[in-house]
C-alpha cells in the first residue's frame, strides 16, 4: 500500500517543524541549556567568537522574534554562567569563553546529529526543493509582515 504525500501547507510545515525542535529542545535541555541560548551562541559563534552586545541583542531579537528586553536577559544568563564575557578593551563587546564555545560545539554536533537521523535516505534533490520551497514561503512571509 502506497501513500500519497499531503500537499505542501501550513499544517505540514507545523508538524514538520515540531518534531526536530522538540528533539532538539531536550538535547538543549541534557546540555543544561535551552533554545534561546543556543541561537546567542551560534550567533557570537558565526560572527567570529566575539560580537558587539547591542547589535547581538537586536540580531537574535528578529532570529526568535523576541523582544530585545528578554534577549538581553538571555545574555546576561550565559555571561552569569561565564559562558560569555565582556572584552577588557570594549565594554559593548562581548566573546565566546572556552565554556562557551565548547557548548556551542556541543550543541552543533547533536542538532547535526538529528538533522542526519531525520533526513536520512532523502535524496538530495527531494531537499533541495524542500529548501527552495520553505525559503520561498518565509520570504514571502516576512515580506508581507514587513508591509504590516
Amino acid at each position: 500500500m502506497t501513500t500519497t504525500a499531503p500537499t505542501l501547507n501550513a499544517r505540514v510545515i507545523a508538524l514538520a517543524f515540531r518534531g526536530p525542535r522538540t528533539l532538539l529542545d531536550g538535547t538543549l535541555a541534557d546540555l543544561g541549556t535551552d533554545f534561546a541560548q543556543s541561537v546567542v551562541l551560534r550567533t557570537v559563534a558565526g560572527a567570529g567568537g566575539s560580537a558587539d552586545r547591542a547589535a547581538l541583542a537586536a540580531e537574535v531579537g528578529a532570529t526568535l522574534q523576541a523582544e530585545e528586553p528578554a534577549v538581553r536577559a538571555v545574555i546576561e544568563r550565559l555571561t552569569a554562567a561565564q559562558l560569555l564575557d565582556q572584552g577588557r578593551a570594549d565594554a559593548g563587546a562581548l566573546r565566546l569563553t572556552e565554556a562557551g564555545r565548547d557548548l556551542h560545539e556541543r550543541i552543533s554536533a547533536a542538532s547535526a546529529g538529528i538533522a542526519a537521523r531525520l533526513y536520512a535516505d532523502i535524496p538530495a534533490e527531494d531537499l533541495a526543493v524542500a529548501g527552495r520551497v520553505l525559503t520561498l514561503i518565509t520570504e514571502r512571509a516576512e515580506a508581507e509582515l514587513a508591509r504590516a
